[in-house]
């Protein structure tokens, strides 16, 4: 028998070391190879120039880009749990109701998760045209002189770009939202409602606390997809004007591919990860420890 269980451990070991060796060489080793780079003062082809953690002092010190950059990732996290997480809950609790035509409407407010973002940004690029765009057309349509440079004003720019993103990104929480709405039993609610609870009070005090998974999950997807969000910025402003929607990631694309800057690209990387980590670690450790 013991024979027979050391072959069944090392079986299982065995059936785990590609899915360990993908692991190692995607992830486990990039990161660390980036950690090593970001001590370096490099442009990707010539010789390393050490500097030790100086690559991170500078940029928290003698940076003003960085330092916007990070910012503007605060705002977008702000915006993403406050806005896109209320709005994708309202849409999951109304599609969760029984009316003619729901499944169209959820598959209808899902589909522009599927679009891929430079598309989006090519949509609403359109959309936010100065000249011809839908929405300064639409006031001039309807008598108002109101005209507004949504992405070229840098006051406005980043919460104009933070639309175009909600447009895309309401769909993948909702659905996380609807399966979670769909495992609250009735009979649960049912009882609430006996009891006298209204609709309101049923849904704060009954359904939300039942929702502790869904809303784990849903925070910290957000919350990372908020803090790599690179693709709508780069196809609708590319960080400007003036730096003004500048973004973590694309403050690390431009250094690393457009000035060549590869060890401050890597850094800037580096300190992504480790937001990250010092955010989501934590709330996932505590919201998802059992009581």
């Amino acid at each position: 028998m013991k024979n027979s269980d050391n072959k069944r451990d090392w079986g299982a070991y065995a059936f785990m070391l590609p899915a360990g060796i993908i692991y190692l060489s995607v992830i486990v080793v990039p990161v660390l190879y980036s950690l090593y780079i970001s001590l370096f003062k490099w442009n990707g082809i010539g010789e390393k120039e050490f500097l030790g953690l100086r690559n991170y002092i500078n940029l928290f010190r003698s940076d003003p880009i960085f330092l916007i950059s990070i910012k503007n990732n605060l705002i977008w996290i702000i915006l993403t749990i406050f806005v896109t997480m209320t709005v994708s809950l309202g849409f999951a609790v109304i599609l969760n109701k029984q009316f003619r035509g729901r499944t169209f409407f959820r598959g209808f407010f899902y589909f522009p998760c599927v679009i891929a973002p430079i598309a989006v940004s090519i949509i609403w690029r359109w959309i936010y045209n100065p000249n011809v765009g839908f929405i300064n057309q639409f006031f001039k349509a309807i008598g108002s002189d109101f005209s507004q440079s949504w992405i070229s004003d840098p006051k406005v720019s980043i919460y104009a770009i933070f639309v175009a993103a909600l447009w895309q990104a309401i769909g993948q929480p909702m659905i996380l939202f609807l399966a979670g709405l769909q495992a609250v039993s009735p009979d649960v609610i049912e009882a609430s409602r006996i009891d006298g609870a209204s609709g309101i009070k049923q849904f704060v005090l009954i359904t939300v606390p039942l929702l502790k998974e869904s809303f784990v999950i849903v925070i910290a997807t957000l919350i990372v997809s908020a803090m790599k969000v690179f693709d709508v910025i780069q196809g609708l402003t590319g960080g400007g004007p003036n730096n003004a929607t500048q973004m973590l990631s694309t403050y690390m694309y431009s250094q690393t591919f457009q000035y060549n800057n590869v060890g401050i690209g890597t850094t800037i990387a580096c300190v992504m990860v480790i937001m990250m980590l010092v955010v989501i670690v934590p709330y996932v450790s505590f919201t998802a420890r059992e009581d």
